[in-house]
């Protein structure tokens, strides 16, 4: 047993540590419309574990459009270059307490259910609710869903999946939902909560390439470094004119006392007065008594 032991405590000692073998890969945003920004970061030993995996960001963090902020994005990652995991949009979620608020007692809500295919063949599925100031007849939620359903066919079949995207996250696709169905029936306001890319389709080779962000990347930091030793040294040099401004009035101060102890031993007190001597004293906090060569002496003293 005491071998067995020994043996298993000489392969502990000889497993190799699985964390010092990981690497950090940045998490990029889609080429469209995001130009490879880099949207967070991932530890992983080997790429392959790394495609498939889902980020989510808010809409905030993307657009800096704070009133966006109670929606999140999803990001899947497809493919790692070097230390880049590549990744494509595939849907976006409303926070369920901003979602709940839109909707309260006395108001009526149709729930829908869509999949549509764009232009250039990605598949999507939405999940919306429209809402109304007042309760709805079950006969008219199934003519608003056909509305609904007849116009996000007609959109998502003339638009690509960039665009469809875009209008969802800006909201001009639930103004369109909302202005096709306000003709049959009152309607407060039309919320996509929920999509989800089902299948990729063609995608757009638009926009700048990796390489092209790196190299934009690069141009940023050292422009930014720049900035900082430019101020660094202004620092200094601020720095240094405030020592030589502090030593200028040290030497001032030296030259002035030196002036005041001149002129302090230049006084003639043997032609003064008792009554001025005394009041010398009196201002130098010294002792009055005494005859006139007594004063004299405590003041030259």
């Amino acid at each position: 047993m005491a071998a067995k032991s020994a043996k298993a405590r000489t392969a502990a000692r000889k497993q190799r540590d699985k964390w010092k073998s990981k690497r950090w890969y940045s998490i990029r945003a889609p080429r469209n419309p995001y130009s490879f920004k880099v949207i967070g970061e991932t530890l992983s030993e080997n790429p392959e574990n790394v495609v498939g995996r889902i980020h989510e960001v808010t809409q905030n963090e993307m657009d800096n459009d704070f009133t966006k902020m109670h929606i999140k994005l999803r990001f899947r990652v497809t493919e790692v270059l070097n230390q880049d995991a590549i990744t494509e949009f595939i849907g976006h979620e409303v926070q369920r307490d901003h979602f709940r608020r839109q909707v309260r007692r006395n108001r009526g809500k149709v729930d829908m259910v869509i999949d549509v295919v764009s232009e250039d063949g990605f598949y999507v599925r939405f999940k919306l609710v429209v809402i109304s100031p007042k309760r709805i007849k079950s006969s008219m939620k199934t003519v608003i869903r056909n509305i609904v359903k007849d116009r996000l066919y007609k959109v998502a079949s003339t638009t690509t999946w960039l665009k469809l995207q875009a209008s969802l996250l800006d909201g001009n696709l639930e103004n369109e939902v909302k202005d096709s169905c306000s003709s049959i029936h009152s309607v407060r306001s039309v919320v996509f909560h929920k999509s989800e890319l089902r299948q990729s389709g063609v995608f757009s080779e638009e926009g700048p390439t990796l390489d092209e962000i790196h190299a934009q990347e690069e141009r940023e930091k050292a422009a930014a470094k720049e900035v900082e030793d430019s101020d660094s040294t202004e620092d200094v040099l601020v720095a240094a004119e405030a020592g030589e401004a502090i030593s200028e009035l040290a030497e001032d101060d030296v030259i002035e006392s030196e002036e005041e102890s001149d002129s302090t031993e230049s006084v003639d007190y043997s032609s003064m007065t008792v009554a001025e001597l005394k009041e010398i004293l009196k201002e130098k906090g010294l002792p009055v008594s005494g005859k006139k060569a007594d004063l004299i002496e405590r003041l030259s003293e």
